[in-house]
């Protein structure tokens, strides 16, 4: 049984599944839109969706809990609180959108965009 088995494991240990969840983000906060494989997107989503509503808060602690989850990138966190997320402070949720391609990698791994609305 599955309980309590919550996301997907990658085939990684725990510290370098967040240390790949902390680059995604990073890298999606940086240029706004990246290529990866499918599952890498679907769990990155609210990973980042979490991000961006800690930036629509724009509070002191709301900038340490970011900075937190992206590791200490200050540059990311910057982009975050002051570009992506005033963009949605009238929306309530949703902020990225996965595109499947229908290109797959070599060795057929399913790849995806990741983009913010």
């Amino acid at each position: 049984m599955r309980h309590h088995s919550k996301g997907r494991a990658f085939g990684r240990p725990t510290n370098q599944r967040r240390a790949l969840m902390r680059s995604l983000a990073s890298s999606l906060i940086a240029h706004e839109r990246i290529s990866t494989t499918e599952a890498k997107a679907k769990e990155l989503r609210p990973f980042v969706e979490r991000l961006i509503t800690y930036g629509k808060r724009d509070t002191v602690a709301s900038r340490r809990l970011a900075s937190s989850r992206l590791g200490g990138d200050d540059a990311a966190v910057k982009k975050l609180f002051s570009v992506i997320a005033p963009r949605y402070t009238e929306r309530a949720g949703g902020y990225t959108r996965i595109v499947k391609r229908t290109k797959t990698a070599s060795d057929g791994r399913k790849t995806a965009y990741i983009a913010f609305v």
